[in-house]
């Protein structure tokens, strides 16, 4: 199973105004924790897109670009775009770009986004929240298998027998569907042949296995193989050398971060109890010390045979030399015995659970 970590690329905000605080100096941040975890043998790291004050994350391409001329190995990745309020024909090419710098590691995940800021900006009408992503997936498939592309739609502007340049290394290159709970994003990503993003923000995994059993009874349905799909489960989490410290440094600004977007939403604030309850083995969040979040990756697999796990380790601002280590504890003390004790479940045939 492949383990990475994917960021919002959250920023504190200023006190006084409210505003962005210290962007270019978080982004260096960034850097650093890409590079390490490339050097200690993650196998991905995802931005996602924000167009608000608390993250710095408006272009993940950009980041990314960046990243990959600093790494050697990793996989990069955006988590998600949002296809909706973007063009396609961009979205194309800045991966296609990122492909080419990094030497093939790039790969698309695609979602309608849980923040709608990017569709007033991008003057994209709410109404058409579900259509414009099926229509803009459907050019951004076209855009992978034909270099000149002829293709109408409804909410963009034709294309008329027009190159589309530069192609990516991969081909295709990789593109992911995000899903948060929905079916029909489910089936959809199955009947495209496309793999899934699964998020999984709370509650117990096992309630959402069915969702992801659906996914693959779709696939084979409509054709496709689904042990050739892959799944990913993206969640929320932080790993400190003692599982007391890694609770004692991520609660502050979980709950800041949940309570401000809870507030906006009508949501009732966290406590400290339910963060602690996701806590558990089998609970949302894969917090703990090393042991811990191997118990847990490892409980994750059992429950749904899942080909890649992206934990959000900066849910809310974190101390830099904190984040930097538990990229090190994941690179160098999680993943290897996963990825082992996987291997043996595999190699005993619990592939065939599928």
């Amino acid at each position: 199973m492949e383990i990475g970590i994917y960021s919002f690329v959250e920023t504190a905000l200023d006190p006084a105004t409210g505003g962005q605080s210290d962007a270019r100096g978080r982004i260096a941040r960034l850097l650093e924790e890409i590079e390490l975890a490339d050097q200690v043998g993650l196998d991905v790291f995802g931005i996602g897109e924000h167009h608000r004050p608390d993250y710095v994350s408006s272009s993940p391409a950009v980041i990314l670009a960046a990243a990959a001329a600093r790494t050697k190995r990793i996989r990069l990745t955006s988590t998600v775009t949002v296809l909706s309020s973007d063009d396609p024909v961009r979205v194309f090419q800045d991966f296609a770009t990122i492909d080419l710098i990094s030497g093939g590691r790039a790969e698309i995940m695609a979602g309608r986004g849980s923040f709608t800021e990017s569709f007033p900006l991008f003057g994209q009408d709410l109404a058409d929240y579900d259509e414009l992503f099926a229509e803009k997936l459907e050019l951004l498939l076209r855009l992978r298998e034909e270099e000149r592309v002829t293709w109408h739609g409804k909410h963009r502007p034709s294309i008329d027998g027009r190159g589309v340049w530069p192609r990516p290394v991969q081909d295709p290159i990789p593109v992911w569907i995000a899903v948060g709970g929905n079916p029909p994003s489910a089936v959809r990503a199955a009947s495209l042949g496309l793999p899934m993003a699964l998020a999984i923000i709370g509650g117990m995994p096992e309630r959402f296995r069915p969702f992801v059993d659906l996914y693959r009874e779709a696939a084979r349905r409509t054709g496709h193989d689904p042990e050739t799909l892959p799944v990913s489960i993206n969640a929320h989490g932080f790993v400190a050398d003692d599982p007391e410290e890694a609770a004692e440094l991520a609660y502050p600004p979980f709950a800041e971060t949940m309570g401000r977007i809870g507030r906006e939403r009508g949501w009732p604030p966290p406590t400290r109890a339910q963060f602690d309850g996701e806590a558990h083995l089998r609970g949302a969040l894969f917090l703990g010390g090393p042991q811990q979040i191997i118990d847990k990756l490892l409980f994750h697999w059992d429950v749904f045979h899942h080909d890649r796990c992206l934990i959000q380790l900066t849910v809310g601002p974190m101390p830099h030399d904190r984040v930097l280590r538990a990229i090190e504890i994941l690179g160098t003390e999680v993943a290897p015995v996963v990825r082992e004790e996987i291997a043996k479940r595999k190699a005993a045939g619990a592939s065939g659970l599928r």
